[in-house]
């Protein structure tokens, strides 16, 4: 993480987020078109680059903001950092993306399977973790009486869970190709299923031109520019909640969730108007396994994340309700209409009315 450059002045955080906004645009267009690249000279799928790369790029302002915060001793930013990501990208940047793409994201329904499932899954996991079955005890870093705590323990265990869905992605992806090649093989084809081979064709279209280290370029500097310009925008954010009078809570589960996800919202509308729909959804599925898994693990792996009950009664609940209502809109007719996009923001502002009420007002 970047040191504190934004004054204190509401003016200049004003003029630098109008700033970072502009070189986010441009950075999210590097990453997608690098992102694609990858997928097609390496000849993997846009939704399993999506799920395990983009996602990761794209999610690293949360670790960095997260791991420091939990570092110097505020909780309640590094959980709701996490938390609230989850819910930006799910019902902000993913209905963002499906009302500007020019027309119905179709979704992969093998994808709602595997993937949908092992989020709703890991999303419950995390709320046990952190309530009802937390370990207190001097290993863990959690004092008996704490109201919620993710200790060293839990983030532990996310982070290995996370490692073990990799595998299980890699391992999935390779059997998938494999049985295609071999039905190719048998029915006297030279290459993949119609499939395949129409996926490589609008990949082609969209690929820079340049080689795979061409492409890895163009993917590293989009990634560079969305963590630079999504550092500045948190840090300017900050300066305005201060000013405002706002509390760490609400810092972490507005602010700074909806600053750090803003790579997600950039790459997940540009990816849409292009009609990369597949990789957009496979940015969100994967950055919110990042968030829940790697994120929160990390955090209290560095420093056990003790916060006030309400604050985890409160989100994980939102949480686990925005993921279920996305990947339900998401199944039915495998298709994300642009109705479905108006469903998710409007659950967006009905959460961010109540957090502000709740944390803020009351």
């Amino acid at each position: 993480m970047l040191p504190h450059l934004v004054p204190d002045n509401i003016l200049v955080a004003v003029a630098i987020i109008a700033g970072a906004f502009f070189l986010l645009t441009y950075s999210a267009n590097f990453l997608v078109d690098g992102a694609v690249g990858v997928a097609f000279k390496l000849r993997v799928s846009k939704i399993i680059i999506g799920i395990v790369l983009v996602g990761f790029a794209t999610t690293s302002p949360e670790l960095a903001v997260s791991l420091l915060a939990a570092i110097n001793g505020k909780p309640e930013i590094a959980l709701g950092n996490a938390v609230g990501s989850v819910i930006v990208d799910d019902a902000l940047a993913l209905a963002l993306g499906i009302i500007v793409a020019p027309m119905a994201l179709k979704v992969d329904s093998r994808v709602l399977r595997t993937t949908g499932l092992f989020l709703i899954a890991v999303a419950i996991g995390s709320f046990l973790l952190a309530g009802p079955i937390a370990i207190p005890g001097r290993l863990n870093g959690c004092s008996a009486g704490s109201a919620a705590c993710v200790g060293r323990i839990e983030g532990f265990a996310l982070i290995a869970t996370y490692f073990v869905y990799i595998g299980f992605v890699v391992r999935h992806e390779r059997r998938r190709r494999k049985a295609a090649e071999e039905s190719a093989a048998a029915a006297g084809q030279h290459g993949g299923d119609s499939r395949e081979e129409e996926e490589s064709e609008e990949l082609a279209e969209h690929v820079r031109p340049g080689g795979i280290g061409v492409q890895i370029g163009w993917l590293g500097l989009g990634v560079v520019g969305v963590v630079i310009a999504s550092e500045f925008l948190v840090q300017s954010a900050e300066v305005l909640a201060e000013r405002a009078g706002a509390s760490p809570a609400i810092i972490g589960l507005t602010v700074i969730a909806i600053g750090t996800s803003l790579p997600e919202i950039a790459t997940n509308i540009t990816a849409s108007r292009r009609g990369h729909g597949d990789l957009a959804l496979g940015n969100i599925l994967g950055a919110d396994i990042l968030n829940i898994l790697w994120i929160i693990g990390a955090s209290a792996m560095a420093n056990p994340i003790q916060v006030e009950r309400q604050v985890v009664e409160f989100s994980f609940p939102w949480m686990l309700g925005v993921v279920a209502l996305m990947l339900l809109l998401a199944r039915h007719r495998h298709r994300l209409d642009r109705w479905k996009g108006w469903v998710l923001a409007s659950v967006y502002v009905v959460y961010l009315v109540l957090t502000v009420y709740l944390f803020f007002i009351a």
